[in-house]
C-alpha cells in the first residue's frame, strides 16, 4: 500500500502544489502573518529543492508565529507522508480540517488512506464519507474515496467474522536471519524451493537474490542450500516448479551495469527464465523469449501441472516503480511454442495492482494478491476458480487475519489444498521475512488432486528412459496433462485432479506406446499412485493392449471415448509407415463360446475399419479373433474377466 499512497499523494500534492504557486492574489495564503509568511517561503524553497529536513523545521517555524496558518499544515503533511511518518501527517491534516474544513477538502480522503494504511478502519471510515460529501474535488481523489470507504466496510464486517489462522514458522532449517519469500513445491510436496535476499559487500547492489532448495526426509525439511547452479550476481527470483519439481521457471533482473549476466540475453527491465534438472544437474538457464518477454516488466511465473500454460505478471517499469500490474496466461502449442499472452477477465485484473499469482495443481483454483478489489487495505490475497467453459469466479478474499491492513502476497497453497505458505515479519521470527504455514480455510481450498509417479524403462535391457507422457480425460477428450520422464533416472510424476477417468499414453521414438486408463472416484493426495511403464521396442512379436478402446457391453460398437486411443494409434502407424499389424479381440468366459468368438471378431474388425477410415492402408492391417481362448488373467474373479475382454495389437512386420 506504501507505494500506492505515495503514487497518490505525489499527484495531490503536485496538484496543490501547483496552485500555491500561483500569484497570490488570486490564491490568497491564510495568514497575514509577515513572519509566518517569510518562514513559509523559505521553506518552499527548500521543498522545492528536495531538502525536506530544512524544510519541515522552517515550515514548524512558520506554525509557530502563526498556528492556524494553513499551507505549512498541508506541506507538513506531505513531508510526514513521504517520510513514512503517518501518525504525524495524520496530524497535520487534523490540523487543517480543524481550522477550516473546507479550505482544503482532499485533507479528509488523504487522512483517510493514511488511516487506513494503518488498520484504523473507523476512523478512516469517517474520513473518507465526509471526503465524498465535497464532489469538486480532483476525480482521482474521488475515486480513492469510494475505494477506501468500500475498503472500510469491508474490513469492519471481517473484522466481525474472523477466519481460522494459526501460522507456524517453518523453521531454522529454511529460514535465517535473512529474508525467506516466493516459495514453490513439487507436486508431491517433498521438493521446495525459495527465494533467499542476501547482503552483498558490492556497492552497486546492497543485496542479492538468490534460490535455495530443501527436501523432505523423514516428514521433516532437510536444511536449505544455495541452488549454485543457477544463482548469479543478479537478483533471481519468484520461482515456479512444474509438478515433477524438475522444470523450473523463473524470474531474472537485469543490472544496468551488468545486464542479464553471461549469455543471458534479456528484452526487459525483467524476464522469465527457464532451466530444468536432468538427474541431481540443472541445465544453463534460457531466455523465454517472445512472446513471453517483451520491453516489459514479467514476473512472478506459475507454471500449471498440466504442464504447458503459464501465468505471471506484466508491469511497465517506471521511475516511480512498477505500474499497471495485470496478470497474464499464455498456453504452450504442441509445436513447442508459446501462444501470444492474454489478460485474465477484468473479473481478476483490476486498475489497481494483481501480483503473486499462483494456480493449484488442480489446474483450476487461482490466488493472487490485489489491490484493486474489496479488501482490508493494500494487497490482500483471493481465490477464484474456473469453471468447464473456462470462466473465472468472483475473486474470493481468504478473509481476516489472513489479510490484514499490511500488504500480503508471496502465497503458495500445498498439493494437498490444506495447507498454504506465505512471508512475513511478524514478531517471533528468525530475522526479516520468513516462510510461515497455516492451514487454510475449507471455503478457499482448491480441489482434490492426487498424483502418479514411478519410473519408464526398456521392458527388455531394464534401462531407464525419457518418455512423452500424456493424460486425456476420457469424459471431455481434452489434454489433462503433458511430461516427461527424466533423462536419466526415467522418473515421472503427473498430477491427477480426483474424481475423472484418465486415458494414460507414454511413448518414446523406436518404442510401442504404453497404454491405460484408470478412474479416481476415490483419490487423495495422501494415497498416490504408484506404477512403473515398461515400453517395449518396436519388433516383430511385440504386443501392447488398447486398454482405452472401449466397446458397448456384449456389443462391438466402438465408444466415443476410443476415438482418444485409435487416434494415436493411426498418428503412431503413419509415423511408423513399414509396420504391420495384427488386430485381436478377445473376451472373458462368460456366455457361450461361440458368441465370444464371433464377438471377438466383430470388434477387432470395428477398429481395423476406424484406422482404414482413417488413413492407414488396409495391406498393413490383419485381424483376428480368439475369442476366450488366450486369457491373461483368472476368469474366477470380475477383475481377471475385465483384463480378458481386451483388444491388442501385435507386430508382424517392420
Amino acid at each position: 500500500m506504501n507505494k500506492y499512497i505515495l503514487i497518490l499523494f505525489a499527484f495531490i500534492f503536485t496538484q496543490y502544489s501547483c496552485s500555491v504557486a500561483q500569484n497570490t492574489k488570486d490564491y490568497p495564503l491564510t495568514s497575514n502573518n509577515k513572519k509566518a509568511l517569510k518562514y513559509f517561503y523559505e521553506a518552499k524553497e527548500y521543498y522545492a529543492n528536495h531538502n525536506d529536513k530544512l524544510a519541515e523545521l522552517t515550515f514548524l517555524q512558520a506554525l509557530e508565529k502563526d498556528p492556524n496558518f494553513i499551507e505549512p499544515h498541508i506541506y507538513l503533511a506531505y513531508i510526514y507522508t513521504d517520510a513514512g511518518e503517518y501518525d504525524k501527517a495524520i496530524e497535520q491534516y487534523k490540523k487543517v480540517v480543524e481550522i477550516n474544513p473546507d479550505f482544503f477538502p482532499d485533507a479528509f480522503g488523504s487522512m483517510g488512506l493514511l488511516l487506513l494504511h494503518k488498520g484504523e478502519y473507523a476512523e478512516a471510515k469517517k474520513a473518507f464519507e465526509k471526503a465524498l460529501t465535497y464532489p469538486n474535488q480532483p476525480k482521482m481523489m474521488l475515486e480513492m474515496a469510494r475505494k477506501g470507504l468500500t475498503d472500510c466496510n469491508f474490513a469492519l464486517e471481517a473484522i466481525k467474522n474472523p477466519v481460522p489462522f494459526e501460522p507456524k514458522n517453518m523453521g531454522e532449517n529454511i529460514n535465517s536471519k535473512y529474508s525467506e519469500y516466493f516459495p514453490t513445491i513439487s507436486a508431491d510436496g517433498n521438493f521446495f524451493l525459495f527465494t533467499r535476499r542476501l547482503e552483498t559487500p558490492n556497492g552497486y547492489n546492497p543485496y542479492n537474490e538468490d534460490f535455495f532448495v530443501t527436501e523432505k526426509m523423514g516428514g521433516k525439511w532437510q536444511r536449505a542450500h544455495p541452488l549454485t547452479a543457477i544463482n548469479t550476481e543478479n537478483n533471481e527470483g519468484a520461482p515456479t516448479l512444474s509438478a515433477n519439481g524438475r522444470f523450473l521457471i523463473y524470474t531474472l533482473c537485469a543490472h544496468p551495469a551488468y545486464g542479464y549476466g553471461k549469455n543471458k540475453k534479456g528484452f526487459g527491465s525483467c524476464d522469465l527464465f527457464y532451466t530444468y534438472r536432468v538427474g541431481d544437474s540443472w541445465k544453463f538457464p534460457r531466455n523465454l523469449g517472445q512472446p513471453i518477454n517483451s520491453n516489459k516488466w514479467e514476473s512472478q511465473p506459475s507454471f500449471s501441472s498440466d504442464g504447458k500454460t503459464l501465468y505471471f505478471v506484466r508491469g511497465i517499469f517506471t521511475g516511480r516503480g512498477i505500474q499497471n500490474q495485470d496478470i497474464y496466461v499464455s498456453t504452450l502449442g504442441s509445436n513447442g511454442i508459446w501462444s501470444k499472452p492474454e489478460k485474465l477477465s477484468p473479473k481478476i485484473n483490476t486498475p489497481g495492482r494483481e501480483e503473486s499469482v499462483f494456480i493449484h495443481p488442480d489446474g483450476k483454483t487461482l490466488y493472487f494478491s490485489s489491490d484493486g478489489h474489496p479488501g482490508m487495505g493494500g494487497l490482500d490475497i483471493y481465490m477464484s476458480r474456473k469453471d468447464e467453459n473456462g470462466e473465472w469466479s468472483e475473486p474470493v478474499n481468504l478473509g481476516y487475519p489472513i489479510n490484514t491492513h499490511n500488504d500480503e502476497n508471496s502465497i503458495l497453497v500445498h498439493p494437498n489444498g490444506q495447507l498454504a505458505y506465505f512471508a512475513s515479519d511478524r514478531e517471533g521470527g528468525f530475522g526479516e521475512l520468513d516462510l510461515y504455514s497455516f492451514e487454510l480455510p475449507e471455503n478457499v481450498r482448491p480441489l482434490p488432486v492426487t498424483y502418479m509417479k514411478g519410473t519408464v524403462y526398456d521392458a527388455k535391457t531394464k534401462e531407464p528412459l525419457n518418455a512423452k507422457f500424456e493424460l486425456i480425460d476420457l469424459e471431455t477428450g481434452k489434454l489433462t496433462v503433458t511430461s516427461f520422464s527424466d533423462k536419466q533416472s526415467g522418473e515421472f510424476l503427473v498430477v491427477l485432479p480426483a474424481n475423472r477417468r484418465y486415458a494414460l499414453n507414454v511413448s518414446k521414438d523406436g518404442y510401442l506406446f504404453y497404454s491405460e486408463n484408470f478412474e479416481l472416484s476415490n483419490g487423495t493426495f495422501d494415497k498416490p499412485f504408484l506404477k512403473d511403464v515398461p515400453l517395449h521396442p518396436i519388433e516383430v512379436g511385440e504386443k501392447v493392449v488398447l486398454k482405452n478402446v472401449f466397446f458397448e457391453t456384449a456389443k462391438y460398437d466402438l465408444k466415443p471415448e476410443s476415438k482418444i486411443e485409435l487416434d494415436k494409434l493411426v498418428a503412431f502407424l503413419k509415423k511408423n509407415s513399414t509396420l504391420k499389424l495384427l488386430i485381436s479381440g478377445h473376451t472373458d468366459n462368460v456366455g457361450n463360446p461361440k458368441d465370444n468368438q464371433i464377438l471377438s471378431e466383430n470388434r477387432a474388425k470395428a477398429v481395423y475399419d476406424y484406422l482404414v477410415e482413417n488413413g492407414v492402408d488396409p495391406s498393413r492391417l490383419q485381424t483376428a479373433g480368439f475369442g476366450d481362448t488366450k486369457p491373461i488373467a483368472d476368469n474366477n474373479t470380475e477383475e481377471g474377466r475385465a483384463l480378458n475382454r481386451r483388444t491388442e495389437i501385435e507386430i508382424i512386420a517392420k
